[in-house]
């Protein structure tokens, strides 16, 4: 009997998964829930999105028009159709490092095909169920791709940073070119407006966070280039018409060249919004994003912004922090937030053709510091050789060959050293015919306690959830193959005061999968659950440590050797905070 779907099944499967990643009613309520403080928070994002907008669009070699394109056209899109409810979209750094080199081989046609190509696939990754798969990328690949774009992007602004017109295929060589142009003939003026604004934005961001810097030192040094004449080139004068509709045109054997680079920008897109909508998760504990989604959101944005004029976009992991601590409770934020930039283009674009290419250069290179997260880097560093192999041999392939490859090498490197682990984990014990039977559910020393008593054990277990405690046992490997669905349903626990988590059995934990744990431990805190650890293995505590949960726990006296301990602290924490509401409560 044959297997293959008929013709009718296959429509109906494809109806199911277009119901499942359609907008939803509830999506349109929430938008009119909060108006105001998401209109605020839109506002926030869009003056802070307005340089970035600019910067990328002139950095990915197709101007500032497509940059503000991409944030007007993808941004909607993407908010309307997406998987989150707080997260922006729009051109990113990342995306302007892989476009580069396709601008130049195949021009602003190319670019378009290339995102039209793309926004296709992730449609496609979306409807097939592939978001749920992106979340298995180890943390010292995703760091040492993080680092990697982030030399990139400062490598490309070194040209217009210091007023030369150095161009080459590799940002690398580009970079090393303009240096030597600039000692030939030293451009000052471009050199000190790159520079201040750059330290206006690393000093202003960490002393006043809440106020757009980069748009105040934008223009300032505006202003300044005006006032004084400078020699610097500017953005020139936009266009009059901000979108341009069209199909582009290419010939099918160019057509085929495009595939391989429109599947790096897919995986880039996929791999950068989900990144951002799981930091966006965890910034706002009371949402949760939809992978697939996500990612038929992000499809259909890049189609959207190629046929009006802008370039391949993905979800922006600094301007969705900015909208989550503005405020931002749904989708209407981003919308907002593109009507901004829409309204102050329209209003101001003469103005805007007068920013000096050199502040743009320093905005970009401020954000690519920004990006770098050092006491994570030095985590990873010091807590395994592994991860930080992984991690640098992601970096230096991000830097000198492409982003497709590196992530593809730091994975398969970081599963086979994973797997290296796992083998030596694993032992032989001698043990008598007498333990056979006699199964291994709880820590060592719980062990023999439940073996006396066993009948007691459901009575116990009865009695902890009547006081609404809860324990989870961890066992066998906690890496990060497997680290996000082994603790998934930790995070949905609901009408829980404490939760105790064994570890004892855990055989093995990566970087990802501590990190991962302190995700869960913070989420759950952040909800009221009380988190108590015990059991956990010593050669495990320098890997917590590094994530600051260990710490943070042992500071509350929530870790524990044995489960025992832990449930009688945790039965001393519920009779205590029965004790202070009924000592708060309100006389009748």
């Amino acid at each position: 009997m044959s297997t293959t779907p008929t013709r009718t099944e296959a429509l109906h499967l494809l109806r199911a998964r277009l119901d499942a990643v359609r907008p939803r009613r509830r999506d349109l309520r929430a938008m009119l829930r909060t108006p105001r403080g998401d209109v605020v928070a839109g506002v926030t994002v869009g003056v802070v999105a307005l340089p970035l907008a600019l910067a990328f669009g002139i950095a990915s070699g197709l101007g500032a028009t497509a940059g503000l394109v991409t944030a007007v056209v993808a941004g909607t899109v993407a908010a309307l159709f997406g998987g989150s409810h707080v997260q922006v979209s729009g051109p990113t750094g990342a995306m302007t490092v892989v476009l580069v080199p396709i601008v130049a081989q195949h021009g602003a046609e190319g670019v378009a095909v290339v995102g039209l190509l793309a926004g296709l696939l992730l449609v496609a990754m979306g409807l097939v169920g592939a978001g749920r798969y992106v979340r298995f990328i180890p943390l010292p690949v995703i760091e040492g791709f993080t680092l990697g774009i982030a030399a990139l992007i400062a490598l490309q602004q070194v040209p217009a940073a210091l007023g030369t017109t150095s161009a080459h295929e590799h940002v690398v060589v580009s970079a090393v070119g303009a240096v030597l142009d600039w000692f030939v003939a030293p451009d000052l003026a471009a050199l000190a407006l790159s520079a201040g604004v750059a330290l206006v934005i690393l000093l202003g961001s960490r002393l006043r966070p809440a106020v757009p810097v980069a748009l105040l030192a934008v223009v300032a040094a505006t202003v300044v280039t005006r006032l004084a004449d400078l020699p610097v080139a500017t953005i020139g004068a936009l266009p009059s018409r901000l979108f341009s509709l069209g199909v582009p045109s290419v010939s099918w054997s160019e057509l085929r060249v495009l595939v391989v680079p429109a599947a790096a920008v897919a995986a880039l897109a996929a791999l950068e919004s989900l990144l951002s909508a799981t930091v966006a998760d965890a910034m706002s504990v009371s949402t949760r994003h939809d992978p697939d989604r996500e990612l038929f959101g992000q499809g259909l944005a890049n189609l959207a912004s190629p046929l009006l004029g802008g370039i391949p976009a993905t979800a922006a992991i600094a301007r969705t922090a900015v909208n989550v601590r503005s405020g931002a409770r749904s989708r209407l934020a981003a919308v907002v937030h593109s009507v901004v930039l829409l309204v102050v283009v329209l209003a101001l674009a003469p103005v805007v053709g007068w920013i000096p290419l050199a502040a743009l250069a320093g905005v970009l290179i401020a954000t690519a510091v920004r990006m770098v997260e050092v006491s994570s880097l030095r985590a990873l560093v010091r807590v395994s050789r592994s991860d930080a192999f992984v991690l640098a041999l992601t970096f230096l392939a991000t830097v000198v060959l492409d982003l497709a490859t590196a992530v593809v090498l730091g994975i398969v490197t970081a599963g086979a050293l994973a797997l290296r682990q796992l083998a030596n984990t694993t032992a032989l014990r001698e043990e008598s015919l007498a333990d056979v039977d006699v199964p291994r559910t709880l820590d060592d020393q719980d062990d023999q306690e439940d073996q006396e008593d066993r009948d007691d054990h459901g009575v116990e277990e009865r009695a902890l959830l009547d006081e609404r405690i809860v324990a989870y046992r961890l066992e066998g490997p906690l890496f990060f193959g497997g680290a996000h669905s082994a603790l998934l349903e930790l995070t949905e626990v609901s009408d829980v005061r404490v939760a105790i988590l064994r570890m004892s059995h855990v055989t093995t934990l990566d970087a990802t999968g501590a990190a991962v744990l302190a995700d869960t431990v913070r989420s759950l805190e952040s909800r009221g659950v009380t988190v108590l650890l015990s059991g956990v293995p010593a050669r495990f505590v320098p890997r917590l440590a590094a994530t600051g949960i260990h710490r943070h726990l042992t500071a509350l006296n929530h870790v524990f050797e044995h489960t025992p301990d832990a449930i009688a602290h945790a039965r001393r924490h519920v009779a205590r905070d029965d004790h202070h509401a009924m000592d708060v409560r309100p006389a009748e």
